[in-house]
C-alpha cells in the first residue's frame, strides 16, 4: 500500500509537470496590442534610414501617394516567429484605370531580403476592389548564426510596402496604408546556443522575452519529466515483480 501511494502521487506530479510545461510551450503572442494608443505610428518612412519604428502589436497607420516607398521597422527577439500584416485602402474605384499588384517585403537588420515562410506578400487589387491585404510570416529567429548565412537574427526588421505593378495614370493617387507586426515564442525546441548583439535595433523597443529570448527551454521540461516518468517507471516495476509477504508461521510446539 505504500508503494502504491508513492507511485500516485509521483502520477500526479509529473502530470502537474507537464501541464504547467505545456503552458510554457503554447505559440502565444508576444507583447498584446495594448501599444494601440495616442503613440502609435501615423506615418511611414520613405527609406531605411527614415523607417518609423513600431512595437510588436502595435497598429500603425500612414497616408501616402500610390508608387510611394513605405519602410517601417520592428523588433524580433531569439525564437520568435514574425508575422506582418499590411492592408491598403485603394482610390475609389471611379478614379483607377486598372488593377495594380501590391508587395509587402521584408528586411533583416542587414537589409537582407528575408523569404516568407508563410503568407501572402504579393496581391493583385482589381480595378473594383476597396481594398488589399498582404501578409509575410518569417522564419523563426535565431539566437546565433554567420552573419553570411542570411539566417533571421535577433534585431530590427524592415517591412517595405509599396504598389508594384498597375497603370501608370493611378501613380500619385492617395491611399491609406495599415500595418502590424507580431510575434509568437516558438519555444526551446527551435533555440540553439549562442548569443548575438541585435542589428541596428537601437531605435526599437527590446522584446519582452529579451533580443536572445528567455532562458526557458522545452529542454528543461523534457528532461525533468524524464526523470519523473524513469522513477514511476521503477517504482512500478518494484510494485510488480516484489515478492508476496511470507506469512507468519506459528511458534514450534502450538
Amino acid at each position: 500500500m505504500r508503494a502504491t501511494r508513492v507511485m500516485a502521487a509521483a502520477l500526479l506530479a509529473g502530470a502537474a509537470l507537464f501541464t504547467s510545461a505545456g503552458g510554457a510551450f503554447a505559440d502565444a503572442p508576444s507583447p498584446s496590442p495594448s501599444a494601440n494608443g495616442e503613440d502609435a505610428p501615423t506615418e511611414a518612412g520613405t527609406t531605411f534610414r527614415t523607417a518609423t519604428p513600431v512595437e510588436q502589436g502595435q497598429k500603425a497607420t500612414a497616408n501616402a501617394s500610390s508608387g510611394d516607398y513605405l519602410y517601417w521597422q520592428f523588433p524580433a527577439g531569439a525564437g520568435q516567429r514574425a508575422t506582418v500584416k499590411a492592408t491598403v485602402q485603394l482610390p475609389e474605384a471611379s478614379l483607377r484605370h486598372g488593377t495594380a499588384t501590391w508587395q509587402l517585403d521584408l528586411f533583416d537588420g542587414l537589409r537582407r531580403r528575408q523569404a516568407c515562410a508563410s503568407g501572402e506578400p504579393t496581391q493583385r487589387a482589381a480595378a473594383q476592389d476597396a481594398s488589399v491585404t498582404v501578409t509575410c510570416t518569417l522564419r523563426t529567429v535565431r539566437p546565433w548564426a554567420e552573419r553570411w548565412s542570411n539566417d533571421p537574427l535577433p534585431g530590427a526588421y524592415y517591412a517595405r510596402l509599396t504598389v508594384s505593378d498597375g497603370p501608370a495614370q493611378d501613380l500619385g493617387l492617395p491611399v491609406k496604408a495599415e500595418i502590424q507586426a507580431d510575434a509568437k515564442d516558438m519555444g526551446g525546441s527551435r533555440a540553439e546556443g549562442g548569443e548575438l548583439a541585435p542589428l541596428h535595433a537601437a531605435a526599437l523597443k527590446e522584446p519582452e522575452s529579451g533580443w536572445n529570448g528567455s532562458w526557458f527551454s522545452d529542454r528543461w521540461a523534457w528532461t525533468v519529466g524524464g526523470a519523473v516518468l524513469g522513477a514511476l517507471a521503477a517504482i512500478g516495476g518494484y510494485t510488480l515483480t516484489r515478492h508476496p509477504h511470507r506469512r507468519h508461521r506459528p511458534p514450534v510446539g502450538q
